[in-house]
């Protein structure tokens, strides 16, 4: 079932993560959890850019046109899903380095749901206040990285120093990632794909 272990993974991480070690699920219920979840903040960024406005913290809030915030939150959606994928394949791949032997459904599994708190982050930008933004995105941040470090001796059945490692390589290529992202973003946007504002 779709978002089966998501209250879970809020009240009680450890107790979940074995839950989701016990009842693998197949392919396409990972891939519908990240499809459905991915939307929170894409539809939420679309809202705020387009008809609440953004607050920098001086002057008058940004908006950006209906059909530019439209076109940000789609990249960013698929943004998203393909950051959630590159990750997964880089647990696969860096799970032989550390003795393990998952499928990339186990892997999937793994980068969908450290990825869900910070994919609810982006119901904050209904407050589209910049302060406010980063202080929620700071705390999903850190949940995440929690789970992580929590889920991956779990879920890729390894010791957990083994999986403090393992972890912690995850966290570093998934920054990377980020700044690849970042930088596709600002190359997208000086060669004529930026924002519109009204």
């Amino acid at each position: 079932m779709i978002l089966n272990h998501l209250m879970g993974l809020y009240t009680h991480p450890k107790q979940e993560w074995h839950a989701i070690e016990q009842n693998h699920e197949a392919l396409k219920s990972s891939l519908s959890h990240v499809i459905l979840i991915a939307l929170i903040p894409a539809i939420c960024s679309f809202i705020a850019t387009a008809y609440i406005g953004w607050n920098p913290g001086a002057g008058d809030p940004i908006y950006l046109t209906p059909q530019s915030a439209m076109f940000m939150s789609v990249g960013m959606y698929f943004g998203l899903i393909a950051g959630v994928f590159a990750l997964a394949y880089l647990a696969f791949w860096m799970a032989k380095t550390f003795d393990a032997h998952p499928t990339f459904t186990q892997a999937l599994e793994l980068a969908s749901y450290t990825a869900t708190p910070l994919f609810m982050v982006g119901l904050a930008a209904l407050y589209p206040v910049l302060w406010f933004i980063m202080v929620v995105g700071l705390i999903g941040l850190a949940y995440s990285v929690y789970l992580l470090y929590a889920g991956v001796p779990i879920i890729m059945n390894i010791p957990e120093e083994k999986g403090f490692i393992y972890a912690s390589s995850m966290v570093t290529a998934g920054l990377v990632l980020l700044v690849g992202l970042m930088a596709t973003s600002v190359i997208l946007w000086s060669i004529g794909f930026g924002p519109m504002y009204q």
